[in-house]
């Protein structure tokens, strides 16, 4: 805002202005947390490989989903259907309530796929499966497998 209207505008005004931007900033919010319900039971799991597994780089890894389906994210919201995201080496889940980030450490599969080739350093790894909406929002309640350890030589 321009200076000298910053000095024009009373008090009143601009705690009336502070509390509409609030307002404005609460709608973001409330809208960014509309999240698709998962069925009960629904459980996301890496079928290959194993807890505990030591693996060669590049390796397969084969995701698995009971209680709900696969659906492209470009297919729009489809009922009791998402899409997988791996996590890779991620100690906290990432925040529940906003798309998920698409990087080295959250990779998404969007398209429906059920596996990827990964290529990892040699040494300790974790892999974990979180299932994402049409928007890659994560389930209410979040579908997920267990985080594996893995090793790559």
């Amino acid at each position: 805002m321009h200076p000298t209207l910053v000095r024009v505008m009373t008090k009143k005004t601009r705690v009336l202005i502070s509390g509409l931007a609030a307002v404005l900033l609460a709608g973001v919010v409330i809208a960014q947390v509309t999240k698709t319900k998962s069925p009960d039971g629904a459980k996301a799991y890496i079928i290959s490989p194993k807890n505990g597994d030591t693996v060669s780089s590049p390796f397969t890894v084969q995701f698995g989903l009971k209680g709900m389906g696969i659906s492209p994210a470009a297919a729009g919201a489809q009922p009791n259907t998402g899409h997988h995201h791996l996590l890779i080496d991620v100690a906290q889940m990432p925040d529940m309530n906003v798309p998920l980030p698409n990087n080295e450490n959250i990779r998404h599969f969007g398209g429906g796929q059920t596996e990827v080739e990964l290529k990892l350093a040699p040494g300790r790894h974790t892999l974990q499966l979180l299932l994402g909406d049409k928007n890659h929002i994560p389930h209410d309640p979040p579908v997920t497998s267990d985080r594996i350890t893995i090793t790559v030589k």
